[in-house]
This record gives structure tokens, sequence and C-alpha cells, in this order.
């Protein structure tokens, strides 16, 4: 945590980074460990002479790390090229291989593009069935609605843990325990939510979870799928099998070092009691913008499940994005899209009811390791003259 850290030197000298959950700087930390397996150690952890000796052992280390991070045997962990390859092969995966009884795909309407589009893909391609689930205001599926759809043909329900927009968590324990009575596996993307909240694989009841690197002070290039022990799936990249025959290619050791490292600090972190010093920051960013607008700032999701870095606020009268240029001490997200040009609501926002004016002028304010006090006044003096 900032406490015990030196300025992370990508940050120097810049705006205040609030975007966080769209990427994580690298902690030097990581970065040193991994630089080794760029030089000395370069063999190929699949050949037996000593050479492989070593990015044998670490990958091990590596999926030993990532697994206690989550609750998972290291036996449990393949390691992917990032989080939307985990999210194949466990959404793909799954389906392809429960076989034509259980052509039905469930999972909600605000899910990350890489779930949603994929479940798409198997739909066009495969003719599965696909019921996309609507979410409450607050951004959260509800488990009857879950049960009144699934059926003894579902073979996967995929629910994000965290939503990356809103922070909104879901009862994944909940709607795990609804699946599993019709004998459907449960798919839990956890990008955004591993290394920010404590997460155990057993505790959560889910059969598939995916963890991001990059969204944890790791590399991007690098993420992990959790796959319980006995759950049978089609292969995303046939060959030499590697990663228990489920993604083959040579593991780039590097970048597995660099995300079982990440895991270990975030497993730090959380015993340290990084949430809560984290949402202190975010809460009294809250404060100060509903102070310095009062009756203009409305947030967006559930304050009481949320996670502890992420606050997403519209701003009566003002757009995002508008906002945002007019604030260049602030690097942050806003609620819509644009294209060629043109913003367009965020269809997260849009699928919790949000009505269109007030998305455009949403932000997306994520904070992370790095944060101080300093930057919350930075921040909100900067949004508060920006948005007045």
């Amino acid at each position: 945590m900032t406490g015990g850290l030196p300025p992370h030197p990508g940050l120097a000298g810049g705006p205040v980074y609030l975007d966080y959950n769209a990427t994580t700087p690298v902690d030097p930390r990581v970065a040193d460990a991994m630089a080794p397996y760029l030089t000395a150690l370069f063999g190929n952890p699949s050949s037996t002479h000593p050479y492989a000796e070593r990015p044998r052992e670490a990958l091990r280390q590596a999926r030993a790390r990532v697994g206690a991070l989550v609750g998972a045997h290291p036996a449990e962990v393949v390691f992917t090229g990032s989080g939307s390859e985990a999210n194949l092969l466990a959404i793909r995966g799954a389906v392809l291989a429960a076989g034509p009884a259980r052509p039905h795909v469930i999972t909600q309407a605000t899910e990350h593009p890489a779930v949603l589009e994929t479940c798409r893909a198997l739909q066009r391609l495969h003719g599965i069935r696909v019921t996309v689930l609507p979410v409450g205001a607050d951004g959260l599926l509800d488990p009857d609605a879950l049960a009144a759809v699934a059926g003894l043909d579902t073979a996967l329900v995929s629910v994000m843990a965290a939503n990356n927009e809103t922070g909104a968590l879901q009862p994944i324990a909940e709607l795990a325990a609804v699946a599993h009575r019709h004998g459907a596996l449960v798919h839990c993307d956890a990008a955004q939510a591993a290394g920010k909240i404590p997460l155990d694989v057993d505790v959560l009841g889910v059969d598939l979870l995916t963890v991001v690197g990059h969204k944890l002070y790791a590399p991007k290039g690098i993420a992990a799928l959790y796959v319980r022990d006995g759950v049978r799936l089609e292969p995303v990249v046939y060959g030499g099998g590697q990663e228990h025959g489920l993604r083959a290619g040579t593991e780039n050791v590097a970048l597995a070092v660099g995300l079982g490292v990440a895991a270990d600090l975030a497993a730090a972190d959380l015993a340290d009691g990084a949430p809560a010093r984290i949402a202190a920051l975010r809460d009294d960013l809250h404060r100060r913008l509903e102070t310095g607008l009062p009756g203009r700032v409305h947030r967006n999701g559930a304050a009481d499940r949320c996670l502890p870095n992420t606050l997403n606020v519209s701003i009566d009268g003002v757009r995002g994005h508008q906002v945002l240029a007019a604030a260049p001490a602030v690097a942050a997200s806003t609620g819509s899209a644009c294209h060629s040009g043109v913003h367009t609501p965020s269809p997260v926002l849009t699928a919790m009811g949000v009505p269109p004016d007030r998305a455009l002028g949403a932000l997306r304010l994520s904070l992370g390791r790095w944060t101080t006090p300093g930057d919350i006044d930075t921040a909100a003096a900067a949004i508060l003259a920006a948005a007045a």
C-alpha cells in the first residue's frame, strides 16, 4: 500500500490516475521478479535438460500463488493470454463439452463483452440457446430470476463477480446454488474482483473463475482460469498438451511469474486492510463531489454491494466526456462509449435503467494501490471546477 511504497515511476508527474479498473500499473516488484525469465532463465519448461528446471519450478510456484489467492489447488489453475481468452475457454469449453443434451447458456445483461460476445458466437455458430437476464436498478441479478429460466438443458451459468463500471457485487454463491440444482456449471468472471476483495471458489461455489493480470498489477497478456477438478472443457488451443491440455503452446513463464507475484502481493494487501483504506478514499471523493455539487451528483449502483475502489456517479447538466476533457489533472473513464465522435450511453447503465441523459453524465472513478489522500484532493477540485 502507499504507506510503504515509493511513488510508481509510471505515475510520477502525470495526472491523478483514477482508472485502475481499466488497467493497473505494473508493480515494480512484479517486474523485478519477471526479469530473470526474460534473460538468463530462458529455458522451455517442457524440456528435460537443466535449462528447463528453473522455468518449470517457476511455473509451479506461480500456479500455486494464483490458486492461493482464490482458494484453489494449483492443479486447477490454467494460464491463458488474457481474461477474454479465459472466458472463452470457460464458456465455449463447457458448452461444447456438455454436448447436445445441454444446449442452453444463461448470463446477465451487464456482463463484459468478452462473455456476451462469446455467448452470441455460440448461438450463431452452434445453435446454442442463450438467455440474457435483466438486472435491477442496483445492477444486481435476482437469484429468483435465474431459478425461473434454468433447466436440465442448461450447460452453464456465467455471471461476473463485480461489474467493471459500477463495481456492483453479484450474489454469486446464491446464483451458484440455483444453477447447481439444475446440474449446470457456474463460471464467474472475477477480473475486477480478484485482489480487491477476498474470493474463495469453494465459498462462492463456482466451477470456473477468471483472474486477469493487468487488473491486479501484473502485465497485460496474462490471465488464469480456475477449473474445478473434474470439470470437462473443450480446449481453446489444440496442440502439445500444455496447461492440462486445455491451452496448447509453450507457456510464457515470465508473465506467469508476474501474475503469481501479483497474486501474492494482492493477498498481502487484503490481509493488511487495503480494501478499507481504498473505500475510505473513495467515500471521501464521493462526499466532496456531493458537497460541491449539491443535488447534482447521483451514484450509479448500490453503495452497500460495491467494490471498495469503484465510484460511478452521474452529474446533472454535464456530459462525462466533457468533464474529463476540462479536467486534465484527472485520468478516468466515462459512462459513455464514443463511436466516430458520437457518444452513446453505457450499455451497463442502460441495462440498469439509468436514463440516457444521466448515463451520459457518468464518470467511473476507480482507485488503486498508489492512490493517496492528496490525489483525492486534486481530483475532487478538478472535477468540481470542470462540472461547475
